[in-house]
């Protein structure tokens, strides 16, 4: 084995799906790009990693609300365009050609173009990692939508794209809660 450099670790196991979060700060709405994601268990409980670098993030932390949509792979240079720029300067849904489509338990929109799209409520921020843990409350998915690949940073501007599917259900079934 090869000896990676330690400051590129993380490049070993980021590669969560990227996803876009939108916020309304009461006035207006905005949209960050975030590559650190994780699901917390089987519940629809997630968290992203996000901090004050981020102009959505004094949103997320007053309105205690935001959407996670996730993108698929044709929309990757909008998504890179998105975490490139900030919403201090820009309308990003303008901007990009994305459709605001209004949520239905939280003001962030949903993002019309994005293959799925999950409402969620802030139920902690830990500071110190700067972790924002949320409560999914509704989900949607584009089912008629064609291409259905979503994209994962490496963390050193690659990104992977989803390909083959690989059914394991049937060994799986006695650790996958029902329903699944």
């Amino acid at each position: 084995m090869r000896r990676v450099n330690l400051s590129k670790a993380f490049t070993l196991m980021e590669s969560g799906p990227v996803v876009l979060v939108t916020t309304h700060d009461g006035k207006k709405n905005n949209i960050m790009t975030i590559s650190w994601t994780m699901v917390t268990d089987f519940s629809p409980m997630f968290a992203i990693t996000t901090g004050k670098w981020n102009h959505s993030f004094a949103a997320l932390r007053k309105n205690r609300e935001c959407v996670i949509a996730i993108p698929t792979v044709d929309l990757l240079d909008k998504v890179i365009g998105i975490g490139t720029c900030t919403g201090a300067d820009v309308d990003k849904f303008s901007k990009f050609k994305l459709t605001p489509v209004q949520a239905e338990l939280v003001s962030a929109p949903l993002i019309k173009e994005c293959l799925a799209n999950i409402e969620c409520k802030v139920i902690d921020i830990v500071k110190k990692h700067n972790i924002v843990v949320l409560q999914g409350i509704s989900a949607y998915i584009d089912t008629a939508r064609k291409e259905k690949r979503v994209v994962h940073a490496i963390g050193d501007g690659t990104f992977i794209v989803d390909g083959r599917k690989i059914d394991r259900k049937k060994m799986m079934a006695s650790k996958l809660p029902s329903g699944v």
